[in-house]
C-alpha cells in the first residue's frame, strides 16, 4: 500500500543522507563538460607556443635520425613510443588542468563525496523491462532534447565563427608556419569560448532540472515518514509507556520524602507543598514535594499518617507553587511568611510536648 500511496512529503534529513551515500545526488554532467571545455581551450591557447616548439623539436630530431637509422620493427616501435612519450609531456599540463577542473566542479556541485555504491552490481540496472520503460520516460525525453540543442548550438556557433574568419584563411598561403598556427589557434580559441558560453546556459538549466528531479525522487509518502520517525525516535506507544513509568517512579520518590517534612502548606484542597527545615543543618526550607488535586490529596494523607502539621495559606501556597522546584530551597521572597509558619509549627510542637 505504501508503494501505491502518493509521495507528497518532503524528504527527511535521514533520507537525504542515505541517498547521498548511495551516490544519488543532484549533479549536472553538462556543467562539468562546459567547465572542462572552457579550461581546455584556455589552457590550449596559453600553451600553444610551447606545444608548437615541442612538436618542432621532435620533428627535427626525427628527420635528423631518419637519414642514418634503418627502418625495422624495433626502430619503428622505439620512435612510436618516444613520440607518444613526447606528446604526453607536452600535454601533461593541460591534462592536469582539466582533471583539477573536473574535480573542483564536482565538489562545488555536491561537496566532497566518495562512495563506491553507484558501481556496485545491481540486477535492477540490467533488467530489460526497466530499460525499455526508461527509454520512454520524461527524463530520457529531456536528455534527447538537451543533446539536440547542444548539437544545434555547437554547429551554429562554429559555423558563424568560421564564416567570419574565412577571408583570413584565404591569405594563409603567404603566411609562415607560425602565422598559420597563430590564426588557427585564435580561431579555435574564439569558437571554443563562444561554444562554452552558449552551452553554459544549457548547463544551468540542466542543473536546475537535475535538482528538481532528485528532489522528486527523494519525496516520501506519509507512511514512510511515520515509519522513519518510529525507527529514529521509537514507537510513540512505547515512548508514552516509558514516560508514564518515569512519571510514576518520580511520584513514588517524591511521596517517599513527604514523611521527612516539617510542615505541609495547603490551599487547602487544590494545592499541597511539603517543606523541610532543620535548624543548624538547612540554610533555608527545602521543598520535598508539591502537587495539585489528587497528588495534593495524597500528600495530605501521608502527612496525617505521619503526624506532620498541615497549615492552610491560600495566597502563599498559590504563589509558591508556580515558582518553586522539588529538591530546591525556597526563594528569598518567601523566607518571612514561611518563617512565621515554621515558628507557629514549633510552638505547636512545644505545646504538644
Amino acid at each position: 500500500m505504501a508503494d501505491q500511496e502518493e509521495k507528497t512529503e518532503a524528504p527527511t534529513s535521514r533520507r537525504r543522507g542515505e541517498a547521498r551515500q548511495k551516490g544519488q545526488v543532484a549533479k549536472s554532467m553538462e556543467l562539468n563538460s562546459v567547465a572542462i571545455l572552457f579550461a581546455g581551450f584556455v589552457s590550449l591557447y596559453i600553451y600553444r607556443w610551447k606545444i608548437y616548439d615541442g612538436i618542432t623539436q621532435m620533428m627535427i630530431r626525427v628527420i635528423q635520425e631518419a637519414a642514418h637509422t634503418p627502418i625495422t620493427l624495433s626502430s619503428t616501435c622505439h620512435y612510436t613510443f618516444m613520440g607518444c612519450l613526447w606528446f604526453a609531456k607536452l600535454l601533461a599540463p593541460i591534462m592536469i588542468i582539466l582533471m583539477i577542473t573536473g574535480v573542483l566542479v564536482n565538489i562545488l556541485q555536491i561537496g566532497w563525496l566518495f562512495t563506491l555504491q553507484p558501481i556496485m552490481p545491481d540486477p535492477s540496472k540490467v533488467n530489460p523491462l526497466s530499460g525499455i520503460k526508461n527509454l520512454f520516460s520524461p527524463n530520457k525525453l529531456f536528455d534527447v532534447v538537451k543533446e539536440v540543442l547542444k548539437l544545434v548550438v555547437i554547429s551554429v556557433v562554429a559555423y558563424i565563427t568560421l564564416k567570419n574568419d574565412f577571408p583570413l584563411f584565404l591569405a594563409l598561403s603567404d603566411q609562415s608556419v607560425g602565422g598559420i598556427l597563430e590564426l588557427l589557434f585564435g580561431t579555435i580559441f574564439k569558437a571554443g569560448l563562444r561554444i562554452a558560453v552558449a552551452l553554459l546556459v544549457l548547463a544551468i538549466l540542466d542543473l536546475i532540472y537535475q535538482r528538481y528531479r532528485n528532489e522528486k525522487q527523494l519525496k516520501m509518502t506519509k507512511q514512510e515518514v511515520k515509519d522513519e520517525r518510529k525507527q529514529t525516535e521509537g514507537d510513540p506507544l512505547v515512548k508514552g509507556k516509558i514516560r508514564s513509568l518515569q512519571v510514576e517512579m518520580a511520584m513514588r520518590r517524591m511521596m517517599s520524602e513527604v514523611p521527612k517534612a516539617t510542615v505541609v502548606l495547603t490551599n487547602p484542597t487544590f494545592i499541597a507543598i511539603a517543606l523541610k527545615y532543620e535548624m543548624g543543618i538547612d540554610k533555608a526550607p527545602v521543598v520535598l514535594a508539591k502537587g495539585k488535586r489528587k497528588t495534593a490529596e495524597r500528600i495530605r494523607e501521608i502527612a496525617k499518617e505521619n503526624g506532620i502539621p498541615i497549615v492552610e495559606d491560600k495566597p502563599l501556597a498559590r504563589a509558591m507553587y508556580e515558582v518553586i522546584e522539588i529538591g530546591t530551597q525556597i526563594p528569598t521572597e518567601f523566607f518571612t511568611p514561611v518563617a512565621e509558619i515554621l515558628a507557629y509549627v514549633y510552638k505547636l510542637k512545644e505545646k504538644v510536648a
